[in-house]
């Protein structure tokens, strides 16, 4: 029960998976590839896999809702990016992220 607990929210989940290693923050630029913040690597989605996702709801109103991709490159890079969950998610962000290898999808296509 205290990891569930310990997970509930976003800065909570950021500290465990940084601790995992996944260390590198991640934008999605206009021009629809994924930038590390500082500009220095950049990737298509087909050079990124989906390691994880949570998703979290505000505690006082559910239309507050957000989501973290745990995110690692075929050139080893890890990281996280976050965005707004519904109503509010950034197009630019879900329009890549619907590009990427979900591994959690594939694991599932294979077990059947």
């Amino acid at each position: 029960m205290e990891e569930k607990r310990q997970l509930k929210t976003l800065v909570s989940v950021l500290e465990k998976v940084r601790q995992e290693g996944y260390t590198l923050d991640f934008r999605v630029a206009e021009e629809g590839v994924l930038r590390t913040i500082d500009g220095e690597q950049q990737f298509r989605p087909e050079q990124v896999q989906i390691v994880n996702f949570y998703r979290f709801e505000g505690e006082s109103n559910p239309d507050d809702m957000a989501i973290l991709y745990v995110l690692e490159t075929d050139t080893g890079a890890k990281g996280t990016i976050s965005d707004a969950y519904g109503t509010y998610a950034d197009e630019t962000v879900e329009a890549f992220m619907r590009q990427v290898r979900d591994l959690g999808k594939d694991l599932d296509k294979l077990s059947r």
